[in-house]
């Protein structure tokens, strides 16, 4: 229930957001202002990495919830307090140290030097850096909320941020498309304020929903409390195994700055696609499964373990038809980023940009059940009070990613396809092989805390059956539908993909949905 209550809220996050790129897709196709609004967004969001919700969570739900559960509402207060403080100050000192150094951060991006884009990237960051700072200090709040098992509340906010940015590029676009108002170098300065403006809505929506449960809270600064020390220790080795991730966005951020023009918009795009399942499946099904292993824990591991199985059975159920369906439909795929098309003026994302960008989307949906997965197995480590391990295995998936990447963009950049270059393919085949090297190890290393873990082979395959039978559905149905716009011919494939995906899935028993209860309380 929690599980589905998060994802909830992160799916229409989620498809806001999809609405938010379809609506920059128009706007700046996978021209050079595309390029530089994804370098953009990239360089600051190292700071809502390492502070964001990922390592709070990790570091700080464990020891608050414990708290509550001992019935120190007191010291929970003061804690997160005291967690609030650091916090903030670390946020609003790295966002103005980024924005007073924006012009030698092209550094990460030096393909764009003596490039029209450098100025862009400047000035869209000096308003970016604020921005995720805000966003930092949101995920303070979320853990506050994911405590007390408020997950909808939390996961939907970020809404607001997309809702934001879709009204800038609506409004301002629209004109500048009727040849008034904003021209596309402005209208994307535009997009960056509502991006800030964005992070401070969804700030300020979490805040009555968290402000009863902070009637004893008590900001401070003071890392002298036993368990704010403990938050730190263990936020250290999170917020590590983040800025190994970070590191690795910063190596692909490089390498595809020395690719041909374009393709750090199509790696952006396609990556907006492969985190949606992680995000709604793998995301929200470790959020939820975080406190309440963190209360097994107390009951021995062989609970911990039991409830890791099924949090890991939940996330494979959904992410295995996804990384099939974004492997044999990656075209169709792309009808989400031409959804104003027609309704907008003419869109910049052509026909040519979906082929290319939906290779790029097959790419990484190889590694896709490896990453939605490993994110639900890190929690059962963070549970264990251990955020060391998943930090050492990031930084291992992190340099497997990026050697491989840079092995394999350079001769993928001289193919093309559309006349589009596909160098970008060759960084998302390195993900995908990091992904699964990073699954691997924590199974692994969990085995070894857990015994007896298992990832069910058996279920594993009968979904694998499920999800080919789906695909064989959706390519009929794609072969069968007449001539029809990109958005009606992706649902048209969709429909049937999924579907099937669910009545197979019922028929060998695997399904955790219940299609067949369901029905029956329908038809009741």
């Amino acid at each position: 229930m929690a599980a589905s209550r998060a994802a909830s809220g992160i799916l229409v996050s989620r498809l806001l957001g999809f609405a938010r790129e379809s609506a920059v897709a128009h706007f700046f196709g996978t021209g050079y202002l595309a390029d530089s609004w994804r370098a953009a967004v990239q360089i600051p969001n190292v700071i809502q990495n390492l502070l964001g919700e990922g390592s709070l969570s990790a570091s700080f739900v464990p020891v608050y919830v414990r708290l509550l559960q001992e019935g120190r509402e007191e010291d929970a207060g003061r804690v997160a307090g005291a967690v609030l403080g650091l916090l903030a100050t670390a946020a609003g000192g790295l966002a103005l140290l980024g924005a007073a150094a924006a012009p030698w951060l092209l550094v990460l991006v030096s393909g764009f030097m003596n490039d029209a884009r450098a100025d862009v990237v400047v000035s869209l960051l000096r308003v970016l850096f604020p921005m995720t700072a805000v966003l930092a200090l949101s995920a303070w709040t979320l853990g506050i909320l994911n405590s007390h098992r408020k997950f909808f509340v939390a996961y939907v906010a970020p809404a607001l941020w997309n809702l934001s940015m879709i009204a800038v590029l609506v409004a301002f676009g629209t004109l500048a498309a009727d040849g008034r108002g904003l021209d596309a170098p402005e209208l994307l300065d535009a997009l960056a304020w509502g991006a800030l403006a964005g992070g401070v809505l969804q700030l300020l929506f979490q805040l009555p929903f968290a402000i009863p449960h902070l009637k004893r809270l008590r900001l401070s600064l003071n890392r002298r409390i036993a368990e704010v020390r403990e938050v730190v220790r263990n936020f250290v080795p999170a917020m590590a195994s983040r800025g190994a991730a970070n590191l690795g966005g910063f190596v692909d951020l490089q390498l595809a700055s020395w690719l041909a023009g374009g393709a750090l918009a199509r790696l952006g795009y396609a990556r907006m696609l492969y985190v949606l399942p992680i995000s709604v499946f793998g995301l929200s099904i470790a959020a939820a499964a975080l406190p309440e292993l963190s209360r097994d824990r107390a009951a021995g591991l062989p609970a911990v373990r039991a409830r890791t199985e099924e949090a890991v059975a939940r996330a494979c159920f959904w992410l295995v038809p996804f990384a099939a369906a974004y492997v044999v439909l990656r075209t169709e795929a792309m009808a989400v980023f031409q959804a104003f098309d027609g309704i907008l003026g003419e869109s910049a994302f052509t026909d040519a940009d979906a082929v290319a960008t939906g290779w790029v989307l097959a790419a990484f949906a190889v590694g896709l059940p490896a990453t939605g997965v490993s994110r639900v197995v890190s929690s059962a480590f963070f549970s264990l009070g251990d955020t060391r391990t998943p930090a050492k295995i990031v930084a291992a998936r992190m340099m497997v990613s990026a050697a491989a990447g840079a092995a394999l963009m350079f001769p993928l950049d001289a193919v093309q396809v559309g006349g589009r270059p596909l160098g970008a393919v060759g960084l998302a085949l390195g993900a995908a092989l990091g992904g699964w090297l990073e699954l691997w190890l924590l199974r692994r290393r969990l085995r070894e805390r857990l015994s007896g873990f298992s990832f069910q082979p058996r279920r594993l395959a009968r979904l694998a059956l499920a999800a080919a039978a789906a695909v064989v559905a959706g390519l009929v149905a794609k072969l069968l539908l007449p001539p029809l716009g990109p958005v009606l011919q992706a649902l048209g494939a969709a429909v049937p993909f999924g579907l099937v995906y669910l009545v197979v899935t019922e028929w060998m028993g695997v399904s955790p949905v219940g299609v067949r209860e369901r029905l029956r309380r329908f038809r009741r």
